[in-house]
């Protein structure tokens, strides 16, 4: 699953969708989309991931589990592009590449254990957590 959020680096090729775009739309750059922008991804703030690690240290049933932690949402490549357009007040199109070899076409994490033995529930979606990393991005 994709975590993102502030202070995100952008170093690793395959786990950086979001800062990437952020950066290079925040520059009026196209965003590169890799494939055909349908391949969909479970977007988790990194908030959700640190509550979620928090239950899971102070919830005496959850010792020796293991947990999915994410949204329990996917959003499209092409979504990602449309909810970055709204928040940065831009219009622009994306440039497609060929798909990479070993990109997955989706994923999708079953938080049903974690909300189930831990109550976890993600407080931020995508579009309040994109709105965070895209300040960050524009003061860094």
């Amino acid at each position: 699953f994709n975590v993102f959020g502030e202070r995100q680096s952008l170093e690793d090729e395959y786990a950086v969708v979001i800062p990437k775009f952020i950066t290079c739309m925040l520059k009026t750059q196209p965003p590169p989309i890799h494939g055909d922008g349908k391949q969909s991804r479970d977007f988790t703030y990194v908030a959700n991931v640190v509550e979620a690690t928090l239950l899971a240290v102070r919830t005496k049933e959850a010792a020796g589990l293991v947990f999915n932690v994410g949204c329990g949402k996917e959003y499209s490549i092409l979504d990602l592009v449309a909810t970055l357009n709204k928040i940065l007040g831009t219009k622009l199109e994306p440039v497609f590449t060929p798909t990479r070899p070993g990109d997955v076409p989706r994923t999708l994490a079953d938080i049903s254990r974690a909300t189930k033995i831990l109550g976890y529930q993600p407080k931020t979606g995508f579009e309040e957590g994109l709105r965070r990393a895209v300040s960050y991005f524009k003061n860094k």
